[in-house]
């Protein structure tokens, strides 16, 4: 059933999400830790990049979760 923003999520929906949200940020800071640790601009600009997309997906992810409160 909708709450008043909308979103119909069930128990199993959220479960998804949940695992989802634990996947994107694992892989931004793995992401960020190969950015810190490489020696080449390139490969740094690009591990950063990578990052950076992960974080821009899990936020736009959790600010959609706030948004069904």
């Amino acid at each position: 059933m909708p709450n008043q923003s909308g979103c119909a999520l069930t128990s199993k929906d959220l479960s998804v999400i949940e695992d989802q949200l634990t996947h994107i940020a694992t892989a931004c800071r793995v992401a960020a830790n190969y950015a810190g640790q490489f020696q080449n601009p390139q490969l740094k600009n690009v591990a950063d990049t990578v990052a950076q997309h992960h974080r821009q997906h899990f936020d736009a992810l959790y600010a959609y979760l706030n948004g069904c409160q």
